[in-house]
């Protein structure tokens, strides 16, 4: 401030004004504050002041203060102020906020697609959201989110965005009397999502899935359910300590045909990529496996064959992520 204000330039001048550009007089309010006293009050203040203030703390480098702020805002995350926070976010490539803006959108992907923010968000920062395999909204939701993003920047290139939906995992109505009067993607292309929907396996399809990190899906807490098997009410209330010949666990008969099994549907299509199960060890005797995903239950992939090794008590399974409804 010396310098500039009492250093014989033209900001020194008494008449002068000094224009401050990008910025709201009320963040830098704040950041002068924070400057002469070392604190800032955030809890108070609206979303757009703190997104200015964070703008102002990375552009005048106070690392400090920009991860306090990030930390604050990853607080507060809702339908409304999500978009922009990850638009900010993303442009100061701050990780953590990105992070759980990211996560906090993959778990509300249809309220996100459906708010006003969506259609603020910078084209970059649309990208990165719609071709995650974890926004798992319906494709036909996120086209028509698309859409309407276009719509409301028209002076940005569509065909980008449009190549970002994933056109094989919308049915055949959909694509002929959504897409198709919409002129924004060509009759190729529609042509081509139809020849692949109809030649290729269910399970090679892009699938996007919920993503949930480090938590088991397989409970009733997620919605999920055991359809094939006995005593299914065991299999999935977590409890892997209290079990005996007559309760506390599920099964099926081994027959020949390997028709038999245990069937887990998920609440919803999920990636998952581990496993955990606990096998029958109340006693000396060890089984052979295999697990298998589907979408449909008709197209089944293979992801853990051990039906040639003996196995018992606990199996920690790991396999390349994969979306499935069922296993």
């Amino acid at each position: 401030y010396r310098a500039l204000l009492y250093g014989g330039m033209r900001e020194s001048q008494p008449e002068a004004e000094i224009p401050l550009q990008d910025t709201t007089a009320e963040a830098f309010a704040m950041l002068l504050k924070y400057i002469y006293t070392g604190r800032a009050t955030l809890r108070d203040e609206k979303e757009e002041v703190l997104l200015d203030f964070l703008s102002l703390a990375h552009k005048y480098g106070f690392p400090e203060l920009e991860d306090s702020t990030s930390e604050y805002l990853c607080t507060i995350l809702n339908i409304q102020n999500v978009c922009m926070t990850f638009d900010v976010a993303s442009l100061y490539s701050l990780p953590k906020l990105t992070c759980m803006c990211c996560m906090f959108m993959d778990r509300n992907a249809q309220e996100v697609l459906s708010s006003e923010g969506f259609l603020s968000l910078s084209k970059a920062a649309l990208l990165s959201i719609v071709l995650r395999d974890s926004f798992a909204a319906p494709e036909k939701d996120i086209f028509q989110a698309l859409m309407n993003w276009c719509k409301h920047n028209p002076k940005e290139k569509h065909a980008e965005i449009m190549q970002a939906v994933r056109l094989p995992l919308m049915s055949l109505t959909e694509l002929l009397n959504v897409v198709r009067p919409s002129g924004l993607l060509s009759p190729d292309a529609i042509l081509d999502a139809i020849k692949i929907r109809s030649e290729s396996r269910d399970m090679d399809l892009n699938y996007r899935g919920m993503l949930i990190p480090g938590e088991n899906i397989a409970t009733m807490k997620y919605g999920a359910q055991v359809v094939k098997g006995e005593l299914k009410s065991a299999l999935l209330d977590g409890d892997t300590q209290n079990y005996d010949l007559d309760h506390g666990f599920s099964r099926h008969p081994i027959d020949d045909d390997c028709r038999s099994g245990i069937e887990i549907k998920l609440g919803q299509p999920s990636i998952i990529n581990h496993i955990r199960i606990l096998l029958w060890d109340r006693d000396s005797r060890s089984y052979s496996y295999y697990i298998e995903v589907s979408m449909d239950e008709l197209d089944w992939i293979r992801v853990i064959d051990h039906s040639k090794y003996l196995c018992r008590s606990w199996q920690n399974l790991y396999f390349p992520a994969r979306v499935c409804r069922l296993v």
